[in-house]
């Protein structure tokens, strides 16, 4: 399978993914009702978003021309891919790189996000029967030549000894962060809303920490915010707003709250679900390279980053943790 076959097998599997194929509405529901964190509004979201920055004819041709992409390989290595679950197909870049790259390549798929790449993938055999030879599904990964995991930091040293001595790219747990200067309008205000609460918060994508000048006016970030209100109606993200609520009123501590949100200060980067930390700042510039240097930020979005609204819809180049997945599978 040459790699024009392989770039038009993704366009037609991205078409296929914003229909209404009664067998695919079903796999969508399916992955809905496993695992309460996934909404069909977010599994939509999810498929919307790679099918049209993923999967258009246009930029996958050009992204695979950036790099010394073979349309066969001699020998072609077999890449052993964990995928994380915390969000709807948040594995499949991983599942397109090996792919397009012409490597063969084994899924360990999350158990808590494993119906929809799985259901893909059978949708790919039934369309082209030797991609069989290229990918394949298993509990453990053994015997294979290089490795790409994603998982939280303890996972992280368990893939770090089964994998370190094989060519790898290992992902720990990182999220990403927004600088405010005070002038954002309501719309940009809306949007940060977005990057904040999209996915219940749980991407790595999604932003859990604030940064502000002296004297911050939070009470229009508290309005755009409660377009997302509606996550009451969910148990589980009900449950977290109202645990990280008590732990601020037990620690007679200084908090916000518009009832679906809290907002507190606080320096780690890394918040709970239903929780926003934030911190002051003095000086931008400082702050800036301060952020840019710290390796357990994916994003970070703001005037002079990446635009408000933006940090959910990555691109092909856009690659987790900043390591450049193709230039690394090419080289094998």
């Amino acid at each position: 399978m040459d790699l024009q076959q392989r770039i038009n097998l993704m366009v037609q599997l991205g078409e296929f993914m914003l229909s209404d194929d009664a067998e695919w509405l079903e796999a969508k529901d399916k992955a809905v009702r496993l695992n309460a964190w996934f909404t069909k509004d977010f599994v939509n979201l999810s498929v919307k978003n790679i099918a049209n920055q993923f999967l258009q004819a246009d930029k996958l041709v050009t992204w695979a021309n950036s790099y010394p992409v073979k349309d066969v390989l001699a020998s072609p290595k077999n890449v052993g891919v964990v995928m994380a679950g915390n969000i709807p197909l948040v594995g499949f870049h991983d599942f397109l790189c090996v792919f397009i790259s012409g490597h063969q390549q084994t899924i360990k798929a999350s158990s808590k996000d494993d119906v929809l790449i799985k259901f893909l993938v059978q949708k790919l055999y039934e369309w082209e029967i030797t991609i069989q030879n290229y990918v394949s599904f298993a509990e453990n990964l053994k015997n294979c030549d290089a490795y790409i995991a994603t998982g939280s930091n303890n996972s992280s040293r368990y893939f770090d000894y089964y994998f370190g001595k094989f060519p790898h790219i290992i992902r720990r747990n990182r999220t990403s962060v927004a600088v405010l200067d005070g002038t954002e309008t309501t719309e940009a205000l809306d949007k940060l809303s977005d990057d904040i609460q999209l996915y219940f918060g749980l991407g790595c994508r999604n932003v859990t920490k604030l940064y502000v000048p002296k004297a911050y006016d939070f009470v229009p970030l508290l309005h755009a915010l409660r377009k997302y209100d509606h996550y009451f109606l969910y148990h589980k993200y009900k449950h977290n707003y109202d645990y990280q609520l008590a732990i601020q009123m037990m620690g007679n501590k200084f908090y916000m709250t518009n009832d679906s949100v809290v907002l507190a200060e606080n320096e780690s980067i890394f918040s709970p679900v239903s929780q926003i930390n934030y911190e002051y700042y003095n000086d931008k510039a400082v702050l800036s390279e301060a952020l840019q240097q710290n390796l357990d930020i994916q994003c970070i979005v703001g005037k002079g980053f990446i635009e408000f609204g933006k940090a959910q819809q990555p691109s092909l180049v856009d690659y987790a943790d900043g390591v450049d997945t193709m230039a690394f599978l090419v080289a094998l």
